[in-house]
């Protein structure tokens, strides 16, 4: 497996807020793989942050032990997703079910439950998974776009035409999540994916972003100061407490620096020769 370090710039950070007593969400990530995970807990007590740190730490594991397989870029017959797509799926199905089990069996852990959003790098495309209202985002050129769309109420209310996209975003009813980990034993998770361009600017966050900053807003902070991932980390965390920080806020961003073909073919059967 090629590492894609010096091809994909990696930047994380996660907050309490202004409001919130403890932080409910995790975040992960591996360069190696261009791996990010990030998960926004809810339940009672401490829960939500067990079920948080069960999700980016199971689904990170066998990310990294999928990607390390012979046979990355393999096609599934069924749905027709990259095999890493199928990684990242499998993985965050398998989050579900320890979550719930563990939810089940341990009486300070009843009710948890968490979102999730985590994508993966690879040949100059990111498969995208997600469960929730945690989101994916990406900045090409000027074109500022919502990647993944909410498992929520207000979101069902949008595509049934109750509300349009500018309405929503006022809205103050908007986290009422119709999808997560962990409440039932089994879950559907959205699974996209998506070609890569150099310079594109990917980012994942918790909704403790987006309810308290316009996409508008953290469009022109990215463009601002995107010669380093950290300050725009730094300063989307800073909007949103500056605006109430009424909860726990995470953000994750990956910028592609060059491209990342994966070897193909008798290029790969030459390097395996030469490595015997």
């Amino acid at each position: 497996m090629k590492s894609l370090r010096g091809k994909i710039d990696l930047a994380e950070l996660t907050d309490t807020g202004r409001v919130r007593d403890h932080n409910e969400d995790a975040i992960g990530s591996d360069p190696d793989i261009g791996l990010m995970v990030l998960a926004d807990g809810m339940g009672g007590y401490n829960a939500g942050e067990v079920a948080s740190g069960i999700a980016v730490q199971i689904v990170s594991e066998l990310a990294t032990e999928g990607a390390s397989r012979e046979n990355r870029d393999e096609i599934d017959p069924h749905s027709g997703l990259m095999r890493q797509s199928i990684v990242l799926r499998d993985a965050v199905y398998r989050a579900n079910k320890i979550i719930f089990q563990t939810a089940q069996s341990q009486t300070h852990c009843e009710g948890m439950g968490t979102t999730i959003v985590a994508c993966m790098f690879y040949d100059n495309k990111v498969s995208i998974a997600h469960v929730g209202d945690s989101r994916a985002y990406r900045l090409r050129g000027g074109a500022f776009e919502q990647l993944t769309l909410d498992h929520s109420l207000l979101q069902e209310l949008v595509d049934r035409g109750f509300y349009s996209a500018e309405e929503a975003q006022r809205s103050t009813n908007r986290n009422y999540v119709t999808r997560a980990l962990g409440v039932e034993p089994t879950v559907e998770v959205e699974v996209h994916e998506y070609e890569v361009l150099q310079d594109d600017i990917y980012l994942l966050c918790s909704d403790g972003l987006p309810d308290m900053v316009e996409d508008e807003d953290i469009h022109l902070t990215i463009s601002t100061f995107n010669a380093s991932l950290d300050v725009v980390g730094k300063q989307l965390i800073e909007l949103a407490n500056d605006h109430g920080g009424r909860d726990n806020v995470s953000v994750q961003l990956a910028h592609v620096i060059a491209p990342f073909a994966a070897r193909k073919g008798l290029l790969v059967k030459l390097a395996k020769l030469f490595r015997s």
